[in-house]
């Protein structure tokens, strides 16, 4: 008797040419319901119906599908255990060996803008999950496929071991069942719990070589079952990204976020810009961020906001650099970039859009945060000193606080031209954070811009500032000593605005 596999699947990727294997090459009969039934009929292969199968037909809108011992029981029986033999027999119902189930997209549902409880609901599955734990349970005796990624490797297997998968490959499918189940009970948890319980959840992409140190392994983790963010990027050229790696490019994606109007780049150390900048053209930006720093910016990872051209290429192999991300790299800079085959070169189309949340483990649980993702309103901040700022001005002042956001607190970033001469980044008080960026800066800092994403407790900074040549400076403001810092500057005759927002990042 022909083997029998089960096809019920929401995702339909690659469904046809896995059951046309199945029938044609491995001699499978198959059985279906609803959609996918209908999409094999239409593509010209005998299958038959769930409904047709068990003799019961599908009820509640299509709610029972497979919930059936005829499903079940042949899924489930034990081909070694005589008596689930015998009550297979007694009750007509046939093995099946092979179960190829993916579930309603429940999260894709959610995701939606102004999805309702009862369309979120409605996506709840409930005999795909059954299908998927019961196959995995009886791993032992037949196959069970979420994935359509599993497809070819299933086949593969059938050719390799005359027709027949290996038990390391059926626990290994196993295992990848459980572990979808797992996921989208979670997600379903999650959305209804609300804000009362927080779940992580991921799929393991792959293993690092090691976490921030080679005594620390780690593994890349995917969220969602659509590829996003740094898992949907394509690696044109280099070795494999690192832990490091991707920390430093999460850092790198988040400054360059907050420029799309004009053509940025940014070098990041450490999770750190070394150098941030403007240009009127891509490879006019990058010069311009590696010249802010050019002994820190070896090995750094760079981020532009612009297709790569031949022309920023050849800037990018004047040095050693980990990692390129830009939108797209056409095929002469590739062609350039080639020459370094070493540098990891990436393109990610939506450098725009980050998680919404952050999340740090501490001992005993995490610790979840809104991202900080406000933008900038320059409407909405206070100039308090007399003098007032030129529009030129007022665009540097933004330049600088949106770069000094993403600096490590006590933050300190010195601007002019729309890039980065010093930063002070990590420092135990803001005083040591001004003191380094002014001495990177040095004469530079004559007519430049300050950031601090804290304010001045009091207004020794101020004046550490417009000793060096600050002109203008940006700072949240709060403190109660607000009023010295303000008279400071009025007396050195700086210009001093206040945002109104802090930017710690800790």
């Amino acid at each position: 008797m022909a083997r029998l596999a089960l096809l019920s699947v929401s995702n339909k990727t690659g469904i046809i040419d896995l059951a046309r294997s199945l029938v044609e090459e491995f001699d499978f009969d198959l059985i279906s319901s609803g959609g996918t039934a209908q999409a094999l009929k239409d593509a010209g292969l005998p299958v038959t119906k769930v409904a047709d199968y068990t003799g019961s037909p599908e009820i509640l809108g299509g709610r029972v599908k497979t919930l059936h011992p005829r499903i079940h029981g042949g899924i489930l029986a034990r081909r070694d255990v005589p008596e689930d033999i015998t009550d297979l027999e007694n009750n007509q119902i046939r093995p099946i060996d092979l179960v190829v189930v993916n579930l309603y997209p429940f999260e894709e549902t959610i995701a939606k803008p102004g999805v309702t409880l009862l369309e979120a609901v409605e996506q709840i599955d409930i005999g795909g999950p059954a299908m998927l734990r019961a196959s995995s349970k009886n791993f032992a005796h037949l196959a069970v496929l979420c994935d359509p990624g599993q497809y070819d490797e299933y086949l593969e297997e059938l050719r390799q071991n005359n027709g027949v998968a290996s038990l390391e490959f059926r626990q290994k499918a196993a295992l990848k069942g459980f572990s979808h189940t797992a996921s989208y009970d979670r997600a379903i948890a999650s959305y209804l719990a609300g804000t009362q319980q927080y779940t992580l959840n991921g799929r393991q992409l792959q293993s690092l070589r090691y976490g921030e140190n080679p005594h620390q392994p780690a593994t890349w983790y995917q969220t969602g079952t659509t590829p996003t963010g740094w898992t949907s990027a394509t690696k044109l050229q280099g070795k494999e990204l690192s832990y490091n790696n991707l920390v430093d490019l999460e850092a790198a994606r988040r400054i360059i976020a907050e420029f799309s109007d004009t053509p940025a780049a940014t070098i990041i150390k450490h999770t750190n810009p070394c150098g941030t900048a403007l240009g009127s053209t891509i490879s006019e930006a990058y010069q311009k961020a590696f010249n802010a720093d050019s002994t820190s910016a070896f090995g750094g990872i760079v981020a532009l906001n612009r297709p790569i051209d031949a022309a920023t290429a050849s800037e990018l192999t004047k040095t050693f650099l980990e990692c390129v991300v830009a939108p797209s790299c056409d095929a002469e800079a590739q062609e350039i970039l080639a020459k370094k085959s070493n540098v990891r070169v990436l393109t990610l189309a939506d450098l725009s859009s980050g998680p919404q949340d952050t999340v740090k483990a501490i001992a005993g649980g995490f610790l979840v945060q809104t991202s900080d993702d406000i933008i900038a309103d320059t409407n909405q901040w206070q100039v308090v000193t007399e003098r007032q700022p030129t529009p030129d001005e007022l665009a540097e002042l933004l330049f600088a606080w949106k770069v000094c956001k993403h600096v490590k607190s006590n933050a300190i970033v010195v601007t002019s031209d729309h890039t980065t001469l010093g930063v002070g980044a990590g420092q135990m008080n803001r005083v040591g954070s001004v003191k380094i960026a002014l001495e990177q800066a040095q004469e530079k800092a004559k007519g430049a811009t300050l950031a601090s994403d804290g304010f001045f407790p009091f207004d020794d900074s101020v004046k550490t500032a417009a000793a060096a040549g600050i002109t203008a400076i940006v700072q949240p403001g709060g403190s109660l000593r607000d009023k010295d810092s303000i008279i400071a500057a009025n007396e050195l005759g700086l210009l001093m605005v206040l945002t109104g927002v802090r930017h710690f990042l800790h």
